[in-house]
């Protein structure tokens, strides 16, 4: 599995390098600075592939804030979404809270509007989300992000929190694998 883990990693595409992604972080720190001012939010951190995102974007935050997580997934270090597995809820009550809800992709939408959705039936006032990458598809998504650090082709990506089979979450860049090799 090293082996192919090394091929990957030395064979991808740098999309962006870690000063690009930093800037794209102030730039959403900045943005959710001005719109969550005042509102005493909980950051709620998706599990696995958003902790390094919402690691470096938490510590921009101007407003108080409590800090939450929460584990659904699709992939389970595969390359392939199927069924959305709840291994984590927040702990901290959601009702009347505004929730920022902080991920490191949007692909296809489900396991974000999914995880709004739980947010929403737990009484928050208001649902806010946060992803560092919006990947461009061809179809339409079930939803939007509210703020977003970059946009990347339909492409399979890693690092900065994303991985491929589980591994190089910590390469600090997005990479994108060369096409078949994901």
């Amino acid at each position: 599995m090293l082996n192919e883990i090394q091929q990957v990693q030395e064979t991808a595409d740098l999309l962006f390098g870690e000063r690009e992604v930093e800037a794209a972080l102030d730039q959403m720190a900045e943005q959710i600075n001005q719109k969550l001012a005042g509102t005493n939010p909980v950051f709620l951190c998706v599990l696995n592939g958003g902790i390094v995102a919402a690691g470096r974007l938490l510590t921009r935050l101007t407003m108080p804030l409590t800090i939450d997580a929460v584990n659904a997934s699709r992939y389970q270090n595969k390359i392939m979404g199927s069924t959305l597995e709840w291994t984590l809820k927040p702990a901290t009550p959601l009702h009347g809270r505004t929730v920022l809800v902080v991920d490191d992709i949007l692909d296809e939408g489900i396991t974000l509007k999914a995880i709004v959705d739980h947010c929403r039936e737990q009484g928050a006032e208001a649902v806010y989300s946060a992803v560092l990458v919006d990947k461009r598809l061809e179809q339409a998504k079930p939803i939007r992000a509210d703020f977003v650090g970059v946009e990347t082709e339909n492409r399979y990506l890693f690092g900065y929190g994303m991985d491929y089979k589980g591994y190089l979450r910590n390469a600090a860049g997005i990479y994108a694998c060369k096409e078949g090799e994901a």
